[in-house]
């Protein structure tokens, strides 16, 4: 119940992914602009490969590698991404709508300029999670590692840090609206705080920010 007067943040939507009983898949590499429907990929090696601008819909991905694996302007359509690893994986501008990821173990993984909506990443580590001028719409980071995360010049709305490690976040430029930082168990800003402007934080979350700020606002703190 709210009290009134009482401010309230937007809770993001999470995605209700309710796969079909997938079909396995039994084919040979990835192809550009390949078109996936009710597939299971499991315990694939991916390195490598190219599916740029493939499209997956109602797809499970688990347990795959993706070292290397260009999805550059791919779709992921009521998806589940559970259990994946890989460094430089290459999904820039791509699409991800009602999307599970979960568990995953990612490094350098490149999502520029990409637009996620209604997206929960749930457990595992990513470390240089790079989103720079993505749109974020309905995003939940909960249980997560994140490790050197790039929002630069990104646009977040009802977007939520819950029971999360966040190390060297870089805010720089980024909007914000209905951003919940409250819940990260750790929220360590490294650029940025400047754009923070439409994000609630804890008053914890404050103190510990307050050099930061203070340095933002040019305003010398001596004892």
């Amino acid at each position: 119940m709210v009290r009134k007067g009482q401010e309230t943040v937007k809770a993001a939507r999470r995605p209700e992914v309710r796969l079909p009983e997938p079909a396995v898949w039994e084919g040979g590499e990835l192809e550009p602009d390949g078109d996936y429907d009710g597939l299971e990929f499991a315990d694939l090696d991916w390195a490598g490969q190219e599916g740029v601008g493939a499209r997956f819909m109602d797809c499970a991905v688990r347990r795959c590698v993706l070292d290397g694996t260009g999805l550059a302007k791919a779709r992921f359509v009521d998806a589940v991404l559970e259990g994946v690893r890989g460094v430089g994986t290459d999904l820039s501008e791509a699409s991800l709508r009602d999307v599970e990821v979960v568990d995953a173990r990612l490094g350098g993984v490149q999502l520029h300029g990409a637009v996620l909506e209604r997206v929960v990443v749930r457990g595992g580590k990513i470390d240089y999670l790079n989103l720079r001028r993505a749109r974020l719409k309905d995003v939940v980071f909960e249980g997560c590692v994140l490790v050197e995360p790039d929002f630069a010049g990104a646009v977040l709305e009802r977007v939520e840090f819950r029971d999360c490690v966040v190390r060297g976040v870089d805010f720089s430029g980024a909007r914000m609206t209905d951003v919940d930082l409250r819940a990260a168990g750790v929220l360590e800003i490294a650029r940025g705080v400047d754009a923070l402007a439409g994000a609630v934080i804890s008053p914890a979350q404050l103190f510990d920010l307050a050099p930061a700020l203070a340095a933002q606002l040019g305003v010398r703190v001596i004892a």
